[in-house]
């Protein structure tokens, strides 16, 4: 990237308050700032460069703490790193604005006989799953959650995998809140009555709420209706469920995922249960070990986790990954 004059003169006016503000902390702390800005192509100017350094320091003590008794570090310097904990959930993560308490799915739950699992199973090995999308700073994780799981029941109905327009839900879904947040159940309910989805190329996303511009004539996937994969936080139903059936949209507690590089969440890592983000279980693996876990598909691009995924522990509800976890039916 070429700078000009006006960015070349911010960067060296940061750099001079970063030197001043790197006498009170360690060298170590002063080359990773520099490091995440050239990574992630930070440029700040000059009265907010201080502040954002200060963020940073904060997060390092943060990351510290999550990181303390663990073997191998889950949590690090991640592209979120300048930003508060409250600025990044006003970003990234969700209001939990509508009441799903008394929504039904729209037929039973399909009884899941349950079968011996592998020890590991992952859709993505069976061509049915779209790469990894990035919302951007808009709170649609719920629509991209939706979408994913469309996408792949639909592909796994026999139809051709296509990436599908989560902008049209974000759009024209007026029960839910488009970048201020919404559920999938409800999400499910707006895409069976609009007669089904937009392709991506069609109507792609901008991140950030628009006028609703969509076209019957364009639909390009349908859905006949969706169900609960678990509604008692049974994961063993759960994975059957994955199994036998596909890709699951799931909800959970994404707070501490700011700091996320690698490894598995855990219990002990104290995630809570309090769903602020939605996101894609794509299978799991060390099944019938001391530790299986869940594989999961995030919407906060491939510069992000494990190139877009994060591993999370099997077993005990961690981060409330089986509380809301559900499936559309492709039409």
């Amino acid at each position: 990237m070429v700078l000009s004059s006006r960015m070349r003169a911010v960067v060296v006016l940061g750099v001079l308050l970063l030197a001043a503000l790197a006498a009170a902390f360690p060298s170590d702390p002063r080359a990773a700032f520099i490091e995440f800005q050239h990574k992630h192509n930070k440029v700040y100017a000059a009265e907010e460069f201080g502040a954002r350094y200060r963020v940073f320091l904060d997060n390092l003590a943060v990351v510290e703490r999550m990181n303390q008794g663990k073997d191998v570090p889950t949590y690090g310097v991640t592209k979120f790193m300048d930003m508060t904990p409250e600025e990044f959930k006003n970003a990234y993560l969700m209001r939990r604005n509508v009441d799903t308490s008394a929504i039904k799915a729209t037929k039973p739950a399909p009884k899941i006989k349950e079968l011996p699992l592998p020890s590991s199973f992952d859709w993505r090995n069976k061509g049915v799953v779209t790469p990894v999308y990035n919302q951007g700073q808009c709170g649609s994780c719920w629509a991209f959650s939706t979408t994913e799981n469309i996408e792949s029941m639909w592909a796994l109905a026999g139809n051709t995998l296509t990436s599908l327009s989560m902008q049209q839900i974000v759009d024209c879904d007026t029960s839910d809140d488009g970048c201020g947040g919404g559920d999938p159940p409800t999400a499910y309910q707006y895409v069976q009555s609009a007669g089904g989805l937009d392709s991506y190329s069609s109507y792609p996303y901008t991140a950030q709420n628009g006028y609703c511009s969509f076209s019957s004539s364009n639909v390009v996937a349908q859905i006949s209706g969706w169900n609960y994969a678990t509604q008692s936080q049974d994961e063993t139903q759960m994975a059957n469920f994955l199994t036998q059936t596909g890709p699951l949209s799931i909800c959970v507690d994404a707070e501490s995922w700011q700091y996320y590089t690698g490894g598995i969440i855990t219990a002990s890592d104290g995630c809570g249960t309090s769903l602020d983000h939605c996101v894609m279980a794509t299978g799991f693996a060390a099944y019938g070990t001391s530790m299986p876990y869940w594989i999961v598909r995030n919407s906060w691009g491939t510069d992000w986790g494990l190139s877009g995924y994060l591993y999370v522990e099997m077993g005990q509800n961690v981060c409330g990954i089986a509380q809301e976890a559900t499936c559309s039916t492709a039409q």
